[in-house]
């Protein structure tokens, strides 16, 4: 069993998540993030003023899958969620020692 946290441009999340339905995973985590990387944050503009934003939006979507279906997500996410610019995101993948799940 493995623990996928994966991190995108928000604009992008929607098809994630529909991958992550495909793939056959009944439960997963979204939330809204903010991080920056070789992008540097941007400049924007406010009332005639610019700043810099060192933290770009992101979401990030944590999933726990077993071996099969996480083989199949790291396949098919980078596919869905690339747009060629940098930034795309980041996969995280974390094996878990004790798949137990206490639900409640």
């Amino acid at each position: 069993m493995k623990e996928l946290i994966i991190v995108v441009k928000p604009f992008r999340a929607e098809a994630v998540l529909q991958v992550i339905a495909e793939v056959g995973v009944t439960a997963c985590v979204v939330r809204e993030a903010k991080g920056f990387g070789r992008q540097k944050g941007y400049l924007d503009r406010y009332r005639g003023s610019e700043f810099s934003t060192a933290y770009l939006p992101k979401v990030e979507i944590t999933v726990w899958a077993n071996d099969a279906q996480a083989a199949e997500l790291l396949d098919r996410i980078p596919k869905m969620a690339r747009t060629g610019r940098i930034g795309d995101g980041k996969i995280f993948v974390v094996p878990l020692a004790i798949p137990e799940v206490i639900e409640f």
